[in-house]
């Protein structure tokens, strides 16, 4: 079935497949507004979205390598999610994607033998939509609310390196920091509370949602060790980690729940009354911690 949709920035044409549903189309926004926070020019970048939350998020050397390490963060919840990529999509991309049952595949471009691959799956839909969004363009966020809406700027926020302030006494390594800025990044889109262990430019768990920080640790720490379990790793893939939260921890058990998963740095945007007590409970465990002044928050 074809037919032309207005899809964010671009015109998405759908290529194959039923329509898409209201739900459909929230998540795949969120996919692809989250992965074109990856320039194509710095390489590949996949990100597989469940229920508006992202289940894995991966940089790789092609974008089937991206799309593997991105499956391996969460496979079990990447099943009927949605897949966004930040380059053209080629045959060896698509079928690793039809290897399990995917929703809806977005993408800039697609090379025509991968339309040929996903033309075997039926409920299979792909999008093309001839660019990335401007992840720092300006804009409106609007949400109903009884008797009304409301209203704030999009968040188009973004860290640098020259933006963090190492507030422990442990200082972060080159790669601590490229992977503590890649977690913070994907951090910006998942429902807070959110917590996000990523390491080699690989969300390693992701914990989003919850009421309190210390069980979006716990979540992101459990995604982890199963992740490891299911590719027969001999460690959590937090062991090593940068971890990121959305927000400020207002008390050390959140950061103690992390590095009891096993990340070595932790990148946050402080401003907690007790930030004194995080950044000692850091010092003591022996982590390097950043802080970057601006907080995420996504609700």
């Amino acid at each position: 079935m074809t037919g032309e949709k207005r899809f964010g920035v671009a015109t998405a044409t759908q290529l194959q497949g039923k329509e898409l549903s209201y739900n459909n189309l929230n998540d795949t926004d969120a996919a692809f507004e989250l992965v074109a926070e990856f320039d194509p020019k710095d390489g590949p970048a996949v990100a597989i979205i469940k229920h508006a939350n992202p289940c894995g998020v991966a940089l790789g050397g092609s974008l089937v390598e991206a799309y593997k390490r991105a499956l391996e963060c969460d496979p079990v919840s990447a099943f009927g999610g949605i897949v966004a990529l930040n380059g053209r999509l080629d045959k060896a991309a698509a079928e690793a994607i039809a290897e399990i049952f995917t929703e809806v595949v977005i993408a800039p471009e697609a090379d025509d033998d991968a339309v040929a691959a996903f033309a075997k799956k039926k409920n299979l839909r792909l999008l093309v939509t001839g660019g990335l969004p401007d992840p720092a363009a300006p804009g409106l966020s609007l949400k109903t609310i009884a008797g009304g809406f409301l209203v704030q700027n999009r968040d188009i926020g973004r860290v640098r390196r020259e933006d963090l302030k190492i507030v422990t006494n442990k200082q972060p390594t080159d790669a601590q920091i490229r992977d503590m800025l890649f977690a913070f990044t994907v951090c910006k889109h998942v429902k807070s509370n959110a917590i996000i262990f990523a390491k080699n430019g690989q969300t390693a768990g992701i914990g989003a949602g919850q009421m309190n920080r210390r069980d979006s640790a716990r979540i992101a720490a459990l995604r982890a060790g199963e992740a490891a379990e299911m590719a027969k790793l001999p460690a959590s893939l937090a062991q090593g980690s940068a971890c990121a939260s959305d927000a400020f921890f207002p008390f050390p058990d959140g950061l103690l729940q992390a590095v009891e998963a096993g990340a070595t740095s932790v990148i946050q945007p402080g401003g907690s009354i007790r930030d004194d007590e995080v950044i000692k409970a850091a010092d003591e465990a022996g982590i390097a911690m950043a802080f970057t002044g601006m907080r995420h928050f996504r609700h």
